[in-house]
């Protein structure tokens, strides 16, 4: 999956972010972002209906190489069986994956998981939303679901769902990373989705006007606490973000270094730089390189014949 995911509910919005993501993937060679169409925080209370209808009608009217998605009402809100049925149910085919909020439980995943199957969804991958303390006791079996691809961390209604008992600091840059419960749900989530094959999604930065902010926080997501994918809530965060969890241009030359060299070898072991690397660092050295893919980075030609044609279909 690209290293972003970018969210948007207002209709205008919506219809630009896929206009974005297309003139960024020609840009970039790759697709650097998703597009997660939002009905839970973008549809106004009692046109929950008429939200679901437009977020169909612009998935339906995606590109067919567009990477878009959808978040849900969570399963015990009134509108979850409409968003399935008018979205899912339609346009599942365009769809990369749904986002389902508040999920506390293994049941609530199965929920979902059963109601995606009754419309004819049944290899729709589902992306879960940590947004209690709770539910972060429960990540490592809520990410062991089958149908579950990812878990993101729901910071704002973490900290509320404390009572106070985490100031308000604790949604801002700063605080999210030095408050100590905040950071405990972050690696909680994170190890969850390493233990079971996951991909680990950071939450969101409000301060979205701060470039340098999100900057730091993605940087601290991905090299301090694990995360390989992180949210956007403005356009302007899209890039940050994709040039935090992008390797640097020396860990892309190191990758393909080392990897030439244990393919002379026939993958047997081999001493490089002064250092014995083997089939475990050869993993970790390989995927350097596809998030190197995956965020658009130029790859030198000794390896470039590993990856394909780059589009948001791959």
């Amino acid at each position: 999956m690209p290293v972003c995911d970018h969210y948007s509910g207002v209709e205008v919005r919506m219809r630009k972010s896929l206009q974005l993501q297309a003139e960024m993937t020609q840009e970039f060679g790759a697709c650097v972002f998703d597009v997660t169409l939002d009905c839970e925080d973008g549809a106004p209370v009692g046109g929950e209906i008429e939200h679901a209808h437009l977020v169909s009608e612009i998935a339906a009217n995606a590109a067919p190489e567009a990477r878009v998605a959808v978040r849900v009402h969570p399963v015990d809100h009134p509108s979850f069986g409409s968003d399935i049925t008018l979205i899912v149910g339609f346009v599942h085919s365009k769809l990369r994956h749904v986002m389902i909020p508040k999920v506390e439980t293994v049941a609530d995943v199965e929920a979902a998981a059963n109601a995606l199957n009754q419309v004819g969804a049944s290899s729709l991958p589902l992306h879960v939303l940590i947004e209690s303390p709770a539910a972060v006791h429960r990540a490592f079996d809520i990410a062991a679901h089958p149908r579950v691809q990812s878990l993101s961390f729901g910071l704002m209604d973490f900290v509320s769902a404390h009572g106070g008992a985490i100031p308000s600091s604790g949604m801002g840059v700063l605080g999210q990373f030095t408050h100590p419960l905040v950071v405990r749900a972050k690696l909680e989530i994170a190890s969850a989705c390493h233990a079971h094959g996951k991909v680990p999604s950071h939450c969101v930065v409000t301060e979205f006007s701060d470039l340098e902010a999100i900057k730091v926080a993605a940087t601290k997501a991905s090299r301090e606490l694990g995360y390989t994918r992180m949210w956007s809530i403005h356009p302007s965060q899209i890039r940050p973000v994709v040039e935090a969890l992008a390797p640097s241009a020396h860990e892309i030359e190191q990758a393909a270094d080392l990897i030439s060299a244990a393919r002379n070898a026939n993958w047997a072991p081999v001493s490089h730089g002064g250092q014995l690397h083997d089939r475990a660092s050869y993993r970790f050295f390989w995927q350097v390189l596809e998030r190197a893919y995956q965020t658009g980075r130029h790859l030198p030609e000794s390896v470039e014949l590993y990856f394909g044609e780059t589009a948001c279909a791959t």
